[in-house]
């Protein structure tokens, strides 16, 4: 409480033991100077002695310790925060903004429909008041069998969310409730529910089947008028604007069967021709931005995935109570929640649950002007969305922020607003530029949040303890690997882009919120350092030439302690944020496979882009697994199942270190060469050794397993074929 007694409605503390953190950083960093020290002085005179390693393994060192303190941006000042919507209630629940929620799907294959109204109907439900309410469906599918999926969503609405309201379901998505619900019910609930599972039931069986023969019959489009907009229908990149306003919030006759009005609910699959580029989802987002300004103009918006399911329904009072703070309010621009997932097993096998970075690194984004945005799970100002610039003057008056009063039909909203969708709307204005998402970047959602800032607005991270939203995490290590190419390569095209963190954001950010920015951004290049240090550190190892210091070397030390700090303190917070101690070593395992498989071939696109001899994409990951594919997954069983590029240097990178292992090793045990390996070379040994145990489902893969997972026979052939070239070739150079 404030000294003239005001309350506010969101709380702000700061991480604990950050005087015991800061201190444990700088003796690393003075670990890590001492070893660029030791690089630097002893590096050999002699090439055959390991000068060119010596010098590649000095620049590997550097970029490693100087990624390390960009890190430590994300760590330096953490914070936390609780909301108090007790007194959101108390002070504004009259005046309590319209609330516009965007949900985006792409493809009716990777992202089923029922998925999708699955989301739709959890944020559908939310505990807020209906009318208040918009949810539009951006299908850059433009599947007639999601917009039919759609429709039997908004005849279930009348029964599901009354019964939300009553019995106070939580998760509010029917399928995770279905799956999730053995709550003792009296009879009276008891009967209902059996009746509302028996409708959601039928719903679903009538939306798959749809699904399975890929069309709509003629008799369910002659039930509604929407279905007609699909006769000039030609093919997915080339149709015109489909606008439904499904449900009309304003229409008396939009009521559930109890006679409470329900949200409007919207359909809008944008205009989309082969000559012009359609801006992926930022282009969807765009129109939804405008579509919804002239249907329902809620002065916040939220926007998810169409995998993102509200596990909470008190999330929106959450997120006003950041925006409606009387004292604080008027700074934020948006509030993040973090991207949780219902399908993370136990042990995490392709780190996919983001731990780190969910219940560590955004707390330290946040600590340092606000966390990026995420693209999903996302809280906006309307007004910060458009381009607005932040002032101190600002002030938003939230009793006037009714949204608009239309007067013309849904008939005559449908055809007058669907030019905002057209394919050439964006053409010399703003949007794109100045307005909405930004375009000409894989990863719209980072440069959106970073030009927002960037105008003076604040951010908030807010992690509450029961999750806000549940999506789903890649099942399989091809789908990790693809997006977190997607990821790292869209983040690198952002530091060379006018909109990188390094120029474009200096002055106008923190230089802590800089470097965190920058931690992200430099994802791709990590790959170099990585790839050195992985192979050239075991190919010396079997020639017998040392490039670490030698144990009884007071140089030994350092390298100990900076080697073993990072990971002990690594492996704590991986603890500390409630992870598994196998799951920490299977974090391990993704950080190599992705620092030498997504991110090189990220780092190598945006080369390529950058010189003009390709052009950018946006690649889908998959939402959907077969039964085998599943039952292994839930087994924690590696999948890797083709032979791709990233599959044969994995592979490849394996061989040439269990080569160079399995023949030190014998000759180690064979003679006294395990003294020499021991006084010269133990940590070398020792790198090549974890690398080996590290890549253990990858050996089982490529031959001991005989399940659809496995790796071909002919990528094991392959990569022992490198692998022996390799080793071969750098023994006859010395």
């Amino acid at each position: 409480m404030g000294s003239d007694g005001y309350l506010p409605l969101f709380e702000t503390r700061r991480a604990r033991g950050r005087v015991l953190y800061r201190l444990f950083v700088v003796s690393v960093f003075v670990g890590i100077c001492l070893i660029w020290i030791y690089r630097v002085s002893h590096i050999p005179r002699k090439g055959k002695d390991g000068k060119w390693g010596w010098i590649g393994m000095l620049g590997a060192e550097f970029w490693f310790g100087f990624y390390w303190v960009l890190t430590q941006a994300l760590r330096w000042n953490q914070v936390y925060r609780c909301t108090f919507k007790d007194r959101l209630s108390q002070r504004h629940e009259k005046e309590l903004p319209k609330v516009d929620i965007f949900v985006c799907t792409a493809d009716p294959v990777i992202e089923p429909p029922v998925m999708v109204i699955n989301t739709v109907l959890s944020v559908m439900a939310y505990d807020y008041p209906p009318e208040k309410l918009s949810v539009y469906l951006s299908d850059d599918g433009g599947s007639d069998l999601t917009f039919y999926a759609l429709l039997e969503a908004s005849h279930f609405a009348k029964h599901w969310l009354p019964y939300c309201k009553k019995s106070k379901v939580e998760p509010r998505s029917p399928a995770e409730y279905f799956n999730l619900s053995d709550d003792p019910l009296d009879a009276n609930q008891s009967k209902e529910l059996v009746f509302i599972k028996k409708l959601y039931d039928e719903m679903e069986n009538r939306i798959k089947n749809a699904a399975k023969l890929a069309r709509i019959s003629e008799e369910l489009r002659s039930k509604h008028r929407g279905f007609s907009q699909w006769y000039s229908y030609s093919s997915q990149r080339n149709h015109d604007t489909i606008l439904q306003i499904l449900i009309d919030g304003r229409d008396p006759n939009a009521k559930d069967k109890d006679g409470f009005v329900l949200p409007t609910l919207v359909y809008l699959a944008r205009e989309k021709r082969p000559q012009h580029h359609h801006n992926f989802k930022a282009g969807a987002m765009n129109a939804l931005i405008r579509m919804s300004s002239e249907i329902s103009n809620g002065p916040i918006i939220l926007n998810v995935d169409c995998d993102m399911c509200s596990n909470n329904s008190h999330s929106v009072r959450d997120a006003l109570c950041f925006f409606m703070d009387e004292e604080k309010g008027h700074e934020i621009a948006f509030v993040q929640f973090p991207q949780n997932f219902k399908n993370v097993n136990r042990n995490e096998i392709y780190d996919a649950s983001l731990r780190v970075m969910t219940e560590v690194e955004f707390h330290g984004l946040d600590g340092c002007g606000g966390p990026s945005y995420g693209g999903t799970g996302c809280f906006h100002r309307r007004d910060t969305l458009c381009g607005r610039k932040f002032s101190k003057e600002y002030k938003t008056d939230w009793s006037s922020l009714n949204g608009i009063r239309r007067k013309d039909s849904v008939h005559e909203l449908e055809k007058n607003l669907k030019g905002l969708a057209s394919s050439t709307y964006d053409k010399n204005t703003p949007w794109g530029k100045e307005m909405g998402l930004l375009y000409g970047c894989p990863v719209e959602d980072v440069i959106t949040g970073l030009s927002i800032q960037c105008r003076g607005w604040k951010s908030v991270y807010f992690n509450p303890s029961k999750k806000a939203f549940l999506g789903i995490a890649p099942s399989t290590l091809p789908d990790a690997l693809v997006q977190h190419k997607r990821w790292s390569e869209g983040g690198l095209q952002i530091l060379f882009s006018r909109y990188s963190p390094a120029w474009y954001a200096q002055g106008k950010i923190s230089l802590a919120l800089q470097m965190g920015y920058c931690a992200y951004c430099l994802w791709a290049p990590n790959c170099l350092a990585t790839l050195y240090y992985t192979v050239i550190p075991s190919l010396y190892l079997l020639n017998g030439i040392s490039l670490f210091p030698q144990i009884s070397s007071p140089w030994f030390i350092p390298f100990a302690y900076v080697i073993s700090a990072k990971h002990i303190c690594g492996l704590a917070e991986f603890l500390w944020c409630g992870g598994t101690i196998l799951g920490w070593w299977n974090s391990q395992r993704m950080w190599l496979y992705k620092r030498t498989s997504s991110y090189l071939f990220a780092f190598m696109d945006t080369i390529l882009k950058l010189l003009g001899f390709a052009e950018s994409g946006f690649v889908i990951s998959t939402k959907i697994a077969d039964e085998d594919v599943s039952q292994r997954y839930e087994k924690e069983i590696m999948e890797f199942g083709t032979s791709t590029p990233m599959f044969t240097i994995l592979s490849t990178l394996a061989m040439i270190n269990l080569v160079c292992f399995v023949v030190v090793l014998k000759e180690a045990l064979m003679g006294e060469g395990i003294i020499r390996v021991y006084e010269t070379m133990s940590l070398q040994f020792v790198l090549c050794g974890i690398l080996v145990l590290i890549n253990f489902p990858l050996y089982q893969a490529l031959f001991l397993r005989k399940d659809k997972g496995k790796l071909p026979s002919s990528l094991a052939a392959k990569s022992i074929v490198l692998a022996l070239l390799a080793c071969i070739s750098f023994t006859l150079l010395y």
